[in-house]
Order: C-alpha cells, then structure tokens, then sequence
C-alpha cells in the first residue's frame, strides 16, 4: 500500500516547521514501513509505503495527529 499526502501552507518557514516537526517520526520504523517527509516550496509532501493495513492506517493516523501539534504550535507561535 502507498500514499502520498501533500498538505499546503501560506509560508516555506510553517511548511519548514512542520517537516522538522515531523522528521523525527520518519528515522526508526517498523520493517515493511518506508515514509519519507520533505518540503517543496509552502507544502509538506509524505509518502509512505507499508506491506500491513493496520500498520499503515496507524502511521497515517500518527502522521495526522503530528501534523495537527505542529500546527497547533504555529498558530500559538503566531499569536505571540
């Protein structure tokens, strides 16, 4: 199974943000499980590629949940 997700932001620095956020999920993974998280310009590109569906709907959910801090993080930042 694979998926590729791109999410958009308005700035390269919240799109920068977001993948150093995200780069610590992507170094120890489970065997069958590949995800790899760079910017291209203001939007976040994930791909992620599992031989298990329960594996892969779980990284995709934690990939989710990491995103939502992240930009929780930004948007608190960004009121300051």
């Amino acid at each position: 199974m694979n998926a590729e997700i791109t999410i958009s932001y308005e700035t390269i620095q919240e799109a920068e943000a977001v993948v150093k956020a995200l780069t610590p999920d992507n170094v120890k993974v489970p065997r069958g499980l590949a995800i790899r998280t760079a910017r291209q310009e203001t939007n976040v590109l994930t791909t992620i590629e599992c031989t298990k569906l329960l594996t892969f709907i779980a990284t995709i959910d934690d990939l989710m949940s990491a995103v939502s801090v992240a930009e929780r993080s930004i948007s608190a930042l960004r009121q300051h």
